[in-house]
């Protein structure tokens, strides 16, 4: 314990004295030097949790996190570009000698998780290489991992173009053949085959926002079947819209998977998921509360193809995942029934309080709770938040975790 307390501190210092940014690329501040752009991130993470048989306190519960990422994007001429970006992660277990009586090191590595040369021309760019893939313009398999709170994306290899010749309309292809990943008790980054093949995952989407106050969204994946790796559809749509002070939207989400396809996640069912989902929102004053709905019916295929190839797994992007403690969405093969609140309120000093419940009830088995409050504030260029989470699973187990993370960008 002491020693993760040293770790943290360290890493607050570090951050304090001008350090960091997420582990994704940021679009904050970008310092120009000699033609080249540059992002970063440092990033602290302390878990306390309350899990099995270990309680709070119990070093074999706690886990400490701390990551750095630095990026660079040179210009080369005639709209030609170079970007890459290191990441480093270290991750521990309890008071570093200790993991559950397994492995102490979950992770401590660092790789190259971009580095992808870009084409610009027009209102084009396209992009090849390893590069991050942001959840608005790919739902079904994207970069974030809130799991990890937001520390150590997961990149893919691939090609993207993205276009915005029509007005108001952002359109996106692309071809992923892989993903680049940390992987657990191994050095630096691995690179895991979509679908076990070559073929890879082709993906089209688009984002329109011509209408007032209102972005409509779709996505269209396929992977091609691959020996006994069978192939997988997804299709993906949304509409947020607001009215006077009211935020409200409509969600749909479908996969479908033939037997042996990694979107199966090893079920050995072949029924197509379908997950819909909407919510309503408004905010008054300081105030802001936001109730979604949601139903998803007994498929088998994930609406989540970034949980694949390591953990812990992001959340998924479809609006009715709840808060899990640690971190992943109850979305499982069975039909639920999800709802949940959440409410905020803004200081005067623009720190900011939060809470929320959500529901989650299947049609067999026992019904899923999840709870959480935090703080969330900046100091010293750091934001940073503090959180506990409440989670009673399927099982009728409870699970509660004590959270503090900060990350600084640069």
């Amino acid at each position: 314990m002491k020693n993760v307390l040293l770790l943290l501190a360290t890493v607050s210092g570090i951050i304090y004295a001008g350090g960091d940014n997420a582990l994704v690329q940021s679009n904050a501040l970008q310092k120009s030097l000699t033609g080249c752009s540059f992002w970063g991130s440092l990033a602290f993470r302390y878990d306390v949790n309350k899990k099995g048989k270990y309680n709070f306190g119990d070093s074999e519960n706690n886990v400490a996190l701390a990551a750095l990422a630095i990026g660079a994007e040179k210009k080369l001429g005639y709209g030609f570009a170079f970007g890459a970006e290191m990441d480093s992660l270290y991750m521990l277990d309890g008071s570093f000698n200790k993991s559950n009586g397994v492995n102490p090191i979950l992770g401590e590595t660092s790789g190259l998780m971009q580095a992808y040369l870009s084409y610009k021309t027009g209102n084009s760019v396209i992009k090849a290489g390893r590069q991050a893939l942001p959840k608005a313009l790919s739902p079904w398999a994207y970069s974030e991992r809130p799991a990890l709170g937001g520390i150590a994306q997961r990149t893919y290899n691939g090609i993207t173009i993205i276009n915005s010749d029509i007005k108001n309309m952002t359109l996106a292809a692309a071809w992923i053949a892989g993903i680049t990943d940390f992987l657990p008790n191994k050095l630096g980054t691995h690179n895991l085959k979509i679908n076990g093949s070559n073929k890879g995952l082709f993906a089209l989407s688009a984002i329109y926002k011509g209408i007032s106050n209102t972005t409509l969204s779709s996505a269209l994946y396929y992977m091609p079947k691959n020996g006994t790796k069978g192939k997988a559809y997804s299709a993906w749509a949304a509409v947020e819209s607001k009215a006077n002070s009211v935020n409200f939207g409509l969600q749909m989400a479908y996969a479908k998977a033939d037997a042996g396809s990694l979107a199966l996640l090893g079920r050995p069912g072949t029924k197509a998921s379908l997950g819909i989902a909407a919510y309503a929102g408004t905010k008054l004053d300081a105030f802001n509360l936001k109730l979604t709905l949601a139903y998803l019916n007994d498929g088998d295929a994930t609406l989540n193809l970034s949980k694949t190839g390591s953990k812990p797994n992001p959340g998924s992007a479809f609006w009715g995942a709840t808060y899990k403690v640690m971190g992943e969405n109850t979305i499982s093969g069975n039909k639920q029934k999800i709802a949940r609140l959440d409410l905020g309120y803004t200081l005067a000093n623009k720190n900011k309080i939060y809470a929320g419940i959500a529901v989650d009830k299947p049609d067999t088995g026992k019904t899923a709770y999840a709870a959480r409050v935090g703080y969330k504030f900046k100091i010293a260029g750091v934001a940073a938040k503090a959180e506990y989470r409440y989670h009673k699973g399927f099982d009728g187990k409870n699970d509660q975790r004590f959270r503090v993370q900060g990350i600084y960008k640069f």
